[in-house]
């Protein structure tokens, strides 16, 4: 297996500004690193969490499967999951993977205590160099603390077990 590349740690990005070619190279790096979390991302269905001993049970959403898309939703959620307000979903993505082209696309962010979108003076590809590189960080962290998705004949056991309809209350992207 190739050793991951990471393309934010070129000196150029870290001190210029990125271009299109630098940002489909993170988001090939994010559809690999989705692949190590989720590898059987084109086969599975429906809500489920993952259990990491001595962290938080991540969850996964996958809103929809086609031929050559798959978009999940992914999230921790903290504080009291059988309230009246579920938990609070942080950070919370909405990633669309494309088979074919082998990337991922960010379709919403919304990590609250860390603001990866500055506002409406930055160039949009900054802010989508922003997320994308969130996000590669974040599941770059959740493969190394040994978070995986197994796709199983039965959706039960103790890794990539269905959740108990906590992740299914989120329907939609942001």
């Amino acid at each position: 297996m190739q050793a991951p590349i990471y393309p934010w740690l070129s000196r150029d990005l870290l001190f210029g500004r990125p271009s299109v070619g630098s940002l489909m190279g993170l988001c090939e790096e994010n559809y690999a690193a989705l692949g190590r979390l989720i590898p059987g991302l084109r086969h599975i269905r429906g809500a489920r969490r993952t259990v990491c001993p001595g962290n938080l049970d991540l969850y996964l959403d996958v809103l929809d499967q086609a031929p050559y898309t798959t978009t999940v939703r992914l999230t921790y959620l903290f504080g009291n999951l059988d309230g009246p307000a579920g938990g609070h979903a942080e950070p919370d993505a909405c990633l669309r993977a494309y088979h074919d082209a082998q990337q991922v696309e960010v379709l919403g962010l919304s990590p609250k205590s860390l603001p990866v979108l500055r506002g409406p003076n930055e160039p949009l590809l900054l802010d989508k160099w922003r997320v994308n590189l969130f996000l590669a960080k974040w599941l770059d962290y959740c493969v190394q603390q040994g978070y995986r998705f197994e796709v199983v004949e039965r959706d039960e056991g103790p890794r990539g077990e269905r959740s108990s309809g906590v992740a299914s209350r989120f329907a939609a992207c942001l």
